[in-house]
């Protein structure tokens, strides 16, 4: 059976997953990548290195995000975002940090994902690229989902 999610069950999807897919479009060419994110109820945050992601965002900040549950092929469930990039700084950047180590640090250390309680700027000043915190402002959540 094929259904449309309703908002308590999009609200589950994001807050149970940490991996979703960010889509920009500039100048006419479309990417879409993985990314690690949290989700706080009113929006998407996320960090990342320099590069054409942040490029594309800062040059056309309308994105779309989009997160999966997977069980099998036939059973899933599926959130689309349509939403507006914001890049983040000041004490706004440091709560998103906060946010996303508290949320995904237990899972995975990674080159964006540092481990050991550092504080991602002190990190990335010492041995890492700049590192970019950002969140995107929901401005439209639809889900659909199979189940058998």
């Amino acid at each position: 059976m094929l259904g449309v999610l309703n908002q308590e069950q999009i609200d589950f999807v994001l807050r149970s997953q940490m991996i979703g897919h960010i889509g920009c479009c500039d100048a006419g060419r479309v990417y879409v990548l993985p990314v690690t994110y949290v989700y706080d109820g009113e929006y998407i945050y996320g960090h990342t290195k320099e590069g054409l992601k942040i490029e594309m965002m800062r040059n056309n900040p309308q994105v779309c995000f989009q997160v999966d549950a997977i069980q099998n092929l036939a059973n899933w469930q599926s959130v689309v975002i349509q939403g507006t990039f914001e890049e983040l700084s000041g004490e706004a950047s440091h709560q998103a940090e906060r946010l996303l180590l508290n949320r995904i640090l237990p899972f995975q250390v990674s080159e964006t994902i540092p481990s050991g309680g550092i504080d991602i700027h002190q990190l990335a000043s010492i041995s890492r690229p700049v590192l970019v915190t950002y969140r995107i402002s929901i401005e439209e959540k639809s889900g659909r989902y199979e189940k058998r």
